[in-house]
């Protein structure tokens, strides 16, 4: 327990730092004055420091504008094209003749070697010159002559997936092409319409409702920029919290001042410079840089903004969590480069969230991201409105609001243990002082 005085309480002033004064008991009204007083000065200092430290400036503002436009230009393109695709002509066919034009032809293949031999093709696909091969065999034509079923065969690149799916899909197409000129031809009907009925006497239309485009920018780019986020948070206030434990006195994350003597304007007046610098950052991510690469942006400004505080405020205070944990600098770093994909992974968006393993399933539940990226990936490609992510918004709140209460519990213990150091040092230095006046009493009465 720490030793007290009745109806005293620790106060410092500029020039000296943890000294006790008799005070007389403060009214609500008074106590409510000083609460805010304090919390914008605290807020102030925070401000200070991270306009000064170099560090926390690059992560609070210069990564949140520039990385977002590095990783949204290289995802321009949006869909692959033009995929090197290999020919092992065997058959020298007009039919495989055929199916090779129509394959060069489309948009997301391109034939560019002729190999006399499949081991020729797999070798340019091991050296990755090519990304897949096509092979006809000798009796590719003459199976179809008499009537029989005749193959081709597909040799992809499996270790980069969208080139074998722009190869599969691109052979589909042609195989389904060819197949409906052959069955008409075998059919002997009288007119166009008994020919379609032939072919596909089952059609189906294909209708795109989100992401119209098929692009990978427009899938992954959201996510990330939520991602982005949170990792810059933490990754700020770690390095905050860092050079605050070097510079104060006892190596604690509070300094002694009477200005840090309460847990709830500590809290708030941090967390309020961390929300006005994100509110800024978080409208630029999520208005201007889709945007400015054409991204699919479907979001309502209004439910936007109601969205990423809850967001903001459950980000802002698991970082402050993860940074009284940090006592270096460096520390911070390696754990959020430790955790960027895996938070990435276990959001559910490049992996099913069915898929994913109950275990990490509860850890998702435990990160601001996991329901900040479902939501806002719901909003900007789907049109969402707040009533239809009820489920995220509401998530996100009671992460906010429980990681609020575990802040202030850490930064009371912070605070405890600031003022028992002070403590201890006040009381050595007491004793020091008495010890020396008690040997200079005994001097003068020898």
């Amino acid at each position: 327990m720490l030793p007290t005085t009745p109806k005293a309480e620790l106060i410092t002033t500029s020039k000296e730092e943890g000294l006790y004064l008799m005070k007389k008991p403060k009214s609500l009204l008074q106590h409510i004055n000083e609460g805010i007083h304090d919390m914008c000065y605290i807020w102030a200092e925070e401000i200070k420091i991270t306009w000064k430290d170099e560090g926390v400036l690059i992560f609070f503002i210069l990564v949140p504008l520039l990385y977002p436009l590095v990783y949204s230009w290289i995802y321009t393109n949006e869909v692959v094209r033009e995929v090197p695709v290999a020919v092992v002509d065997m058959s020298h066919s007009n039919l495989s003749r055929q199916f090779i034009r129509q394959f060069d032809a489309s948009p997301d293949a391109e034939v560019t070697y002729y190999c006399n031999s499949l081991d020729e093709a797999k070798e340019l696909v091991g050296r990755q010159v090519v990304s897949g091969a096509l092979y006809f065999p000798e009796d590719f034509q003459n199976n179809i002559n008499r009537l029989e079923q005749s193959h081709v065969s597909i040799y992809c690149d499996m270790s980069f997936m969208l080139y074998y799916k722009a190869i599969l899909q691109t052979a589909t197409a042609v195989a389904g092409d060819i197949n409906s000129e052959i069955q008409i031809e075998r059919a002997g009907n009288w007119t166009d319409r008994e020919n379609d009925i032939t072919v596909k006497p089952l059609d189906f239309d294909e209708v795109q409702i989100f992401n119209t485009t098929g692009g990978y920018g427009n899938f992954i780019i959201p996510a990330v920029l939520i991602l982005i986020l949170q990792q810059t948070l933490m990754l700020g206030v770690g390095l905050s919290a860092g050079t605050s434990r070097e510079k104060n006195r006892f190596k604690q994350l509070v300094p002694v001042s009477r200005h840090y003597n309460g847990i709830f304007r500590i809290v708030l007046g941090k967390s309020l410079c961390y929300l006005i610098i994100y509110s800024v950052i978080s409208a630029y991510l999520t208005l201007v840089v889709p945007r400015m690469f054409d991204f699919t942006s479907l979001l309502h400004p209004g439910d936007l903004a109601c969205f990423m505080l809850p967001y903001l405020l459950a980000c802002i205070f698991f970082s402050m969590i993860v940074s009284c944990a940090i006592r270096y600098r460096e520390n911070v770093i390696l754990m959020v480069v430790f955790t960027s994909l895996p938070f990435l992974f276990v959001s559910g968006i490049s992996w099913p969230q069915s898929a994913i393993p109950d275990f990490w399933q509860w850890i998702s539940s435990l990160i601001p991201s996991t329901f900040g990226i479902r939501g806002f990936v719901r909003m900007n490609s789907m049109e969402a409105r707040l009533g239809d992510i009820l489920p995220e918004y509401r998530a996100l709140w009671i992460q906010a609001f429980v990681y609020f209460l575990i802040t202030c519990l850490l930064y009371r213990r912070q605070i405890i243990k600031t003022r028992r150091k002070e403590i201890e040092r006040i009381r050595a230095e007491r004793n020091n002082t008495m010890t020396a006046e008690t040997a200079e009493i005994r001097t003068d009465n020898q």
